[in-house]
C-alpha cells in the first residue's frame, strides 16, 4: 500500500511538472549578438579588419564573407559588420511580422 501510495505521488509530480513547463509559452526571440562583440572576436590579430582566413578560421561559410566585404577589398571592417548585421535584423523583422514591408522592386 505505501509502495502504491510512493508510486501515485511520484507520478503526479511528473505530471505536473510537464503541465508548468508546457504552459511557459513560446521561447524567448533571440538575440543577436553585438556587432562589436562579434568583430572583436574574429579580429584575431586585432589589426581592425577580419580578412577572409580570419573568417574562416571563425567557421563562417566562406561564400558569405563576399556578401559582408561591401567594398570588396578583401577586408571586413566593423562599420560593413554593422550594416550587414542592420540588414539581418530588418530581415528578421519582416519575417516575424514585426516591421513594415519591404519596398517594391522597380522592374
Amino acid at each position: 500500500m505505501r509502495r502504491t501510495l510512493l508510486v501515485a505521488l511520484g507520478a503526479v509530480g511528473v505530471l505536473t511538472a510537464g503541465t508548468a513547463t508546457a504552459q511557459e509559452g513560446p521561447p524567448p526571440p533571440r538575440r543577436m549578438p553585438a556587432p562589436e562583440e562579434v568583430f572583436k572576436s574574429w579580429d584575431t590579430n586585432a589589426d581592425g579588419v577580419v580578412d577572409k582566413a580570419e573568417w574562416v578560421a571563425a567557421k563562417r561559410p566562406e561564400d558569405r564573407f563576399a556578401m559582408i566585404d561591401a567594398d570588396k577589398d578583401g577586408k571586413i571592417t566593423l562599420d560593413e559588420m554593422k550594416t550587414a548585421f542592420e540588414t539581418m535584423r530588418q530581415r528578421r523583422m519582416r519575417q516575424d511580422g514585426e516591421g513594415p514591408p519591404p519596398p517594391p522592386e522597380a522592374n
